[in-house]
């Protein structure tokens, strides 16, 4: 295939992100692998950061930037959107408030799907909003089955513990009051993949004088159901 078109920056882009979707890359790894100046590579990579198309992990290497999960929801390409969008509106009719799905990215995590209550006192959260790893039920579940380096990396700052994490592990579900937003609370539990790791939270999110100080008292089951049933869409039609 040819790879250019003429307009010169572009490719030089294209070829960085290309050299990304294979994964994290310092700036010496894609010097060396895309072939242009060390300036070059560094102005662009700098430039395609600026907008998000490129991010940075926890250890400073170049990823893929949040901008891409941001249009793949929007463009309802994701297999895990499609999946998940029935399933939310059920979670939502089931328990009245709002429902999410979150994947993580990087150091944050991003709504790629969302339901929300029709009417009412809620909490709307649009598809393609990114929030940090430092709070929330979601952020919980995201990092409680992560590496351990990349968990304590991120709990820098964080409104829990890695105590707090070990109960959500042997929970299966995390809830939150007030903890990623005043008068805020939440239910999330896990989303796995068919290669056993956790891909993406699913939860409900509401006012705490109607969710109370411990939301998973009512709503742990149905959350978890929903992210269970979640789970079994993606690993059959991985089979």
């Amino acid at each position: 295939m040819d790879n250019h078109s003429g307009v010169g920056v572009i490719d030089k882009a294209a070829a960085i992100l290309a050299e990304l979707e294979k994964g994290p890359a310092t700036l010496a790894d894609l010097v060396a692998r895309t072939h242009l100046a060390r300036p070059t590579v560094h102005r662009l990579a700098l430039a395609l950061e600026h907008h998000h198309l490129v991010g940075r992990d926890a250890r400073g290497a170049f990823i893929l930037g949040r901008r891409f999960l941001q249009l793949a929801a929007t463009v309802g390409e994701d297999r895990l959107v499609s999946a998940a969008q029935p399933i939310l509106e059920a979670l939502r009719d089931r328990t009245e408030e709002s429902a999410q799905l979150f994947r993580p990215h990087a150091e944050h995590r991003i709504c790629i799907a969302a339901a929300d209550r029709p009417f009412g006192l809620r909490d709307s959260i649009p598809v393609g909003t990114t929030m940090t790893m430092h709070a929330g039920s979601a952020a919980q579940v995201l990092l409680a089955w992560e590496e351990p380096e990349r968990m304590h990396a991120l709990l820098e700052g964080a409104r829990f513990t890695a105590g707090d994490l070990a109960r959500v592990r042997e929970q299966g579900y995390a809830e939150s009051a007030g903890e990623r937003e005043a008068g805020v609370a939440g239910v999330s539990a896990p989303v796995w993949g068919a290669s056993g790791r956790v891909v993406a939270a699913v939860s409900i999110s509401g006012p705490i004088e109607r969710l109370t100080g411990h939301p998973a008292q009512k709503h742990a089951r149905d959350v978890t159901d929903a992210a269970r049933r979640l789970s079994d869409v993606l690993r059959k039609s991985d089979s």
